[in-house]
C-alpha cells in the first residue's frame, strides 16, 4: 500500500516542543485582525492595541539543524500567530513519519507531496511556517513562496549545524557511512539556493530561540508588505 495523501485534510495547529523548554507548548489559532484590504491577517495586541499585524505568511527556509521550528514557535508567539510546520502536516497526512515516507516511497515522492501541502499552507491565513531542509530548493516552491509570502533563511555556518544535528536519528539524508561528509556536500549544494530567499538572519550558535526570534521580526520590520509594525 502506498501513501495516502488528502490535500483537502484541513490543517491544524499541532503540539511541538521548543528546544530549552521544559514542557510542549501549543500554538493557538492567530487573533484576526481588521487588515487594509478589508481581509484578515494575524496581529498581537498589547494593552488593547495593535503593535504587529501579519499581512503574508513568512517561511522560514535554511538546513537542518538551522532552526526553524523551534524560532518559527517562538516567532509566532511575539506576533500573535498561528505556526505550522510543513513536515509535521506532511506527517500527519500521511499518519507515518517523513523517514518512513523516504523509505517507503522514496525523495520524489516526498517532495512532490511536500509541495502540494506548501501550497495549501501558503494559501492559507497569514501564519508562520517552518519548511523542511528541501523544500526551498524546487524553483516552484519559490515562486509559490514569493507570491504568497517571505522567506527567510536561517543562515548557520557547518559546525553550527553538525552539532545540532549529529546525535539526531530523524534525519534520512544523514544516514550514510560519513553523514558529516554527506553533511557538508548537502551545506554546499544547497546554499546558494537559500541565497536566493528574500530576508536572511545569522543563526549563531550559542544564541537562544528568544534572541533569534527578535532578529526575525527586527528583517521583518524592513518588509512593511509582511509585518506591519505599529
Amino acid at each position: 500500500m502506498r501513501f495516502i495523501y488528502s490535500i483537502s485534510a484541513g490543517i491544524t495547529p499541532f503540539r511541538v516542543k521548543i528546544r530549552g523548554s521544559a514542557a510542549d507548548c501549543r500554538f493557538s489559532p492567530p487573533l484576526p485582525v481588521r487588515g487594509g484590504d478589508g481581509g484578515w491577517q494575524a496581529g498581537k495586541v498589547v494593552g488593547g492595541k495593535v503593535t504587529f499585524q501579519l499581512q503574508k505568511t513568512v517561511v522560514l527556509v535554511g538546513m537542518m539543524g538551522a532552526g526553524k521550528t523551534a524560532v518559527g514557535g517562538a516567532l509566532a508567539r511575539r506576533l500573535g500567530a498561528e505556526f505550522l510546520d510543513s513536515d509535521t502536516e506532511i506527517e500527519r497526512a500521511a499518519n507515518m513519519s517523513v523517514t518512513d515516507i523516504f523509505e517507503r516511497d522514496g525523495e520524489a515522492f516526498f517532495r512532490a507531496r511536500e509541495s502540494e501541502i506548501l501550497l495549501r499552507l501558503l494559501t492559507g491565513r497569514p501564519c508562520i511556517l517552518s519548511t523542511g531542509g528541501g523544500a526551498f530548493l524546487a524553483e516552484a516552491n519559490r515562486q509559490a513562496i514569493a507570491a504568497h509570502g517571505v522567506a527567510v533563511w536561517l543562515r548557520a555556518d557547518l559546525e553550527t549545524l553538525w552539532s545540532r544535528v549529529r546525535h539526531k536519528t530523524t534525519r534520512p539524508l544523514l544516514r550514510t557511512a560519513d553523514p558529516k561528509a554527506t553533511l557538508r556536500e548537502i551545506y554546499d549544494r544547497r546554499t546558494p539556493v537559500y541565497a536566493l530567499a528574500g530576508l536572511a538572519v545569522d543563526s549563531a550558535a550559542q544564541g537562544s530561540v528568544d534572541e533569534m526570534a527578535d532578529k526575525v521580526i527586527t528583517a521583518l520590520k524592513a518588509r512593511p508588505d509582511v509585518l506591519d509594525a505599529r
